[in-house]
């Protein structure tokens, strides 16, 4: 691929900078459970790179926070990965973005809940659907967009001279409703910059 907005050969989609918003997403979980010292981290190994989680372990360690990280690479793997944050002592999760958790996502969010442990989602929606935390484009939106290159590329558009799209709209979601089943007080720092609130 030469570039985004000129990809070239047969290449073209979107670019949700899933991985790259991991990072920002634990930020954001950091300074809305401040008092939080232990950070467990569910990834999936198909997706998440070593060198991608020690820059997260770094960032964490940077505020005085500990990262356990728990691998799931299939749907089976998932909940015992949940479960052993808890029992790991971890005082909230960061859920890193792959397909697999999203194909899952009531099932991540109904154990999380269950183990009262606070966790940060990939899409606004997860938020929406009972997360207490998310943060990323819209996946309604992405896909969208992917409707649009589709529709380029039956009006014979050559696919070589499809730019390869990337979200330009980031919203964080912040669930009230879970916040406080799980009795928290999240800080106004991080009220005051969510673009939705559930209340």
């Amino acid at each position: 691929m030469r570039s985004l907005a000129r990809p070239g050969g047969n290449i073209t989609g979107i670019s949700i900078l899933a991985t790259e918003l991991n990072g920002k997403r634990l930020e954001l979980l950091m300074e809305a459970l401040k008092d939080v010292r232990r950070i467990a981290v569910l990834f999936d190994p198909r997706i998440t790179t070593p060198k991608q989680l020690k820059i997260l372990s770094d960032a964490a360690q940077s505020h005085g926070v500990e990262m356990a990280v728990l691998e799931a690479g299939s749907q089976e793997a998932i909940a015992p990965a949940i479960e052993n944050a808890s029992k790991a002592g971890a005082q909230a999760m960061n859920i890193l973005a792959t397909p697999l958790f999203s194909f899952n996502t009531r099932r991540i969010i109904d154990q999380t809940a269950l183990l009262r442990l606070p966790a940060m989602y990939q899409w606004p929606e997860e938020a929406e659907d009972g997360g207490l935390l998310a943060y990323g484009p819209r996946i309604t939106l992405v896909y969208r967009q992917l409707a649009r290159q589709l529709l380029k590329l039956m009006r014979d558009v050559s696919i070589a001279d499809v730019p390869v799209e990337q979200p330009t709209v980031f919203e964080l979601v912040v669930n009230l409703k879970t916040a406080q089943a799980l009795n928290l007080h999240l800080p106004e720092t991080v009220l005051t910059r969510a673009d939705q609130m559930i209340e």
